[in-house]
């Protein structure tokens, strides 16, 4: 599944160069495969649990060729919020190779360095806000559901409740930071919908 549309960070501008074509030899459904195994492969090398691994897109059913070609993977890895997006390249497959590799190259740091090494170079990827201002998710950020979809309260409570059992801070990957965000996206939610 990739989720629609496209959620990509703000801390992170977008390409502004013309696109390239990418010299990867490798189909849509190839490329997901590949980013989904090298961040469960990373997880087990790192031995640190990586959870709530989402692939976000443009490419919905029927466009697989969008004119915003970008992806940004979004992941939960040590207590940390990742996200790694690319669009320099003008096929979705592409920069879906592109953040496969850039996994590998942590990965490879691994074998070659340390845990803190790894930690220090995903600290460019962490899904903070921009510094000088307070700038939070949307409640659609954190339940990773898009803008034009149409929620009701069951449909909520079951997202917030699917996502505290991860996010609580008596879990590995909880925290109290995490929670929190999560509780004012449901009231958020909960407030729009009622309106």
């Amino acid at each position: 599944m990739i989720p629609y549309p496209l959620q990509w960070p703000d801390t992170m501008p977008r390409w502004s160069k013309p696109r390239e074509p990418g010299n990867f030899r490798t189909g849509l459904s190839a490329a997901i495969k590949n980013v989904q195994g090298s961040l469960k492969l990373f997880a087990s090398d790192s031995g640190k649990p990586l959870t709530g691994a989402v692939i976000s897109s443009n490419v919905t059913l029927g466009v697989d060729k969008p004119s915003d070609p970008g992806v940004a993977v979004w992941f939960t890895w040590d207590g940390l919020t990742l996200c790694i997006p690319v669009d320099r390249y003008s096929k979705v497959e592409a920069n879906l190779q592109a953040i496969h590799h850039i996994v590998e190259a942590r990965r490879t740091e691994l074998r070659h360095g340390t845990l803190a090494l790894v930690k220090a170079t995903f600290t460019g990827f962490t899904a903070l806000p921009a510094p000088g201002g307070v700038v939070r998710r949307t409640w659609r950020q954190v339940f990773m559901v898009s803008a034009n979809a149409t929620l009701d309260r069951q449909e909520i409570d079951l997202l917030y409740r699917e996502m505290a059992r991860d996010y609580h801070p008596d879990k590995p990957d909880g925290s109290h930071e995490k929670m929190s965000e999560l509780n004012r996206a449901r009231d958020e939610a909960l407030r729009e919908i009622d309106q």
